[in-house]
């Protein structure tokens, strides 16, 4: 009697029934879910018990379907999110590019502009790869050489007006001294018709971005905002090219001479795009007539020395003649 009841409450026996149990359950539903296991009108009953297992069982599968379904789907969007990311890049880079060539081509439209206009020249248009590094030093240089028709001192320009000219022209580039230079110098005159004063525009060391016209007699008719343009004289820059136009008059220090800050017509801090002058069929400017000086003063030495040897020719041939006539 004791080994009955031993075994009637074994635990490990319960446990393996409820596993058997669980197994044939799972069984009829999976079978009767893949139609292998038919169920007569008798076993209604055992449907009824079965059923809610089958329909648990069909709604985790749906889950599980839905999941499945939602990984792929966000799988998908990942793929394409990447893929609009690499063709926003693309579309990216193709607009600065689209960008860059529209800025190129009009610039080269307004050098192809001036050349239209500026007939008496033949211009190589050139741009600029490079830049001195050094402070006091404004060079730059071009892309273009003695294979270009390029030799030393042509001259430099843009629309705007003059750059400065060929310092040093290799075989494929060429080196360009500013007219911003402190050792540069160029020829100039005021472009007012009532005005025609002329003077020298350098490069200043303390302020390089801005040269000054110098050697301007005191008195001279030099007005803020004149325009100065190249006068053609030193044998470089022809004449009438717009140097930029007078922003201050100064006083030189010895009071005898003024000179004037140029605000240049180049915007030198965006120079990209140049044009090179080798040739020009305009005729040289001509020479400078001294300006009319009163006798006696120093510059009319030799003048008034010839004049005094003259006059000293007539008195004694004067006084020849009356000492015959005695």
């Amino acid at each position: 009697m004791r080994n009955f009841t031993r075994k009637k409450n074994n635990p490990v026996r319960k446990i393996i029934a409820l596993i058997v149990v669980f197994v044939v359950v799972f069984c009829s539903i999976f079978l009767a879910s893949k139609g292998k296991l038919e169920f007569k009108i008798a076993d209604k009953a055992t449907m009824g018990v079965l059923s809610p297992f089958q329909n648990g069982f069909a709604w985790i599968g749906s889950k599980i379907i839905l999941l499945k379904d939602t990984v792929i789907e966000i799988q998908n969007l990942h793929e394409q999110n990447n893929q609009l990311r690499k063709e926003v890049e693309l579309l990216r880079a193709q607009n600065l590019t689209a960008s860059e060539f529209a800025a190129e081509n009009q610039r080269l439209r307004a050098l192809l502009g001036y050349k239209q206009v500026s007939t008496q020249f033949d211009l190589v248009a050139a741009s600029v790869v490079g830049r001195e590094a050094a402070t006091w030093s404004r060079v730059i240089l071009i892309n273009r050489g003695t294979i270009d028709g390029i030799a030393d001192n042509m001259t430099v320009v843009t629309e705007m007006g003059l750059v400065g000219h060929v310092l040093e022209a290799g075989v494929n580039t060429s080196k360009v001294q500013l007219m911003l230079d402190a050792r540069s110098s160029v020829g100039t005159i005021i472009q007012r018709p009532e005005s025609r004063v002329a003077g020298i525009v350098e490069g200043d060391m303390n302020n390089p971005n801005s040269p000054r016209m110098i050697n301007i007699p005191k008195d001279a008719d030099v007005q803020v905002n004149d325009i100065v343009v190249t006068s053609g004289f030193g044998g470089i820059y022809p004449k009438g090219i717009v140097v930029g136009k007078i922003k201050d008059i100064h006083n030189d220090e010895g009071g005898l001479l003024k000179y004037g800050i140029v605000e240049t017509s180049v915007n030198f801090e965006k120079l990209e795009d140049v044009a090179v002058i080798v040739a020009s069929r305009e005729a040289p400017p001509e020479p400078l007539k001294p300006p009319e000086q009163t006798p006696g003063t120093e510059t009319d030495l030799e003048q008034n020395a010839e004049q005094t040897q003259e006059e000293q020719r007539q008195e004694f041939s004067s006084d020849f003649a009356g000492g015959d006539e005695e």
